[in-house]
């Protein structure tokens, strides 16, 4: 069976979207699936949303994303899973590629990413050479990350001591139990964060992250990007 999780905070203008296209992937693999969305105490409608979509919902209260990505997987049955953010569209080819992948031997792995909607410049700029970054490493990047339930369990599922950056280690880890892959297939991600923050804001964030070394991951404070209360995107404000 394949077991999505998605995580989600908040996400009732967009988690529709998500699930939608995981359906559909699913269905055209023609394999038993499940979608569990990990709800970590979402103050909106995003808990309602996900049952008409065919999603079960598992209720945290961590405020944490690699605990919620842990909490969810614990709620699944599949012997691979797929984490998908509750923003993020995957295609049919990904997530077959992603099947395929496991099914002949790979522990984990990720894939290309792209944002939709007009970018700032800054971000124009930066991201590109950011996935460029993450294939050449060989990492996954945390909108889409899959691996199979043994390498998931001989992993110790994502690192909870971490506020940001988890799928890096996870990645760390999923290395250790085999074969890790990054797909040349790649996910749709919404752009609102880049459009919610300055670059300049943005800039504030990694330097913080710079100077503070590991321990700045370690603590929600200082995260804002990731744990700041900015959900409304500017490109569809008023609508």
């Amino acid at each position: 069976m394949i077991s999505f999780i998605v995580p989600a905070y908040n996400e009732e203008a967009l988690i529709g979207r998500t699930l939608e296209a995981l359906n559909r992937a699913a269905r055209s693999i023609g394999e038993p699936y499940e979608i569990v969305v990990a709800d970590d105490a979402s103050s909106d409608r995003t808990a309602a949303i996900a049952p008409t979509h065919g999603a079960r919902v598992v209720r945290v209260s961590r405020r944490q994303i690699a605990a919620t990505r842990n909490a969810g997987a614990r709620a699944t049955t599949g012997d691979k899973l797929i984490f998908v953010d509750a923003d993020t569209v995957v295609t049919n080819e990904v997530v077959r590629a992603a099947i395929e992948a496991m099914h002949q031997g790979a522990a984990g792995g990720g894939c290309a990413v792209s944002f939709d909607g007009q970018l700032p410049r800054y971000a124009e700029l930066a991201f590109p050479m950011m996935v460029r970054l993450f294939r050449a490493t060989g990492f996954a990047c945390g909108c889409f990350l899959f691996c199979t339930r043994r390498a998931f369990d001989a992993a110790g599922g994502f690192d909870e001591t971490l506020f940001a950056s988890e799928e890096i280690t996870m990645s760390r880890a999923l290395k250790r139990q085999g074969r890790f892959v990054v797909l040349r297939e790649s996910v749709t991600s919404s752009g609102r964060k880049l459009r919610m923050y300055s670059g300049t804001e943005v800039l504030r964030l990694f330097g913080g992250i710079l100077l503070g070394g590991p321990k700045a991951l370690r603590k929600r404070d200082g995260l804002e990007v990731w744990y700041g209360g900015r959900r409304e995107d500017p490109e569809f404000a008023g609508d």
